[in-house]
């Protein structure tokens, strides 16, 4: 996982997510350094673009958080419901 963060870091500040970088961004933070890791995280990377992906992420994310709950209406929103469906039947009254 400390790679794909060091990938993260790399990008965030700007410099290019490639071997040398993230050896020296591992190595900083005192871990022993996995080249095979390494390779193999770069190539994963190729040709994607970082940013969209983060931005893609983002909606992912917060899409299921909205619809969490399970859990009955409270008290007002039903009331509010009611209100909005009254109002919509008198309004509906004077177009016949």
């Amino acid at each position: 996982m400390e790679y794909i963060y060091a990938a993260l870091l790399l990008h965030k500040l700007g410099h290019a997510v490639n071997e040398e970088n993230l050896n020296k961004v591992i190595h900083a933070t005192g871990s022993k350094v996995d080249e095979a890791k390494i390779k193999t995280l770069v190539a994963s990377l190729h040709g994607v673009d970082i940013a969209q992906e983060l931005a893609n992420s983002q909606i992912a994310v917060a899409a299921p958080s909205a619809g969490h709950g399970h859990a009955e209406p409270k008290a007002e929103e039903k009331v509010e419901e009611k209100k909005a469906e009254e109002s919509a039947a008198g309004l509906a009254s004077l177009f016949g």
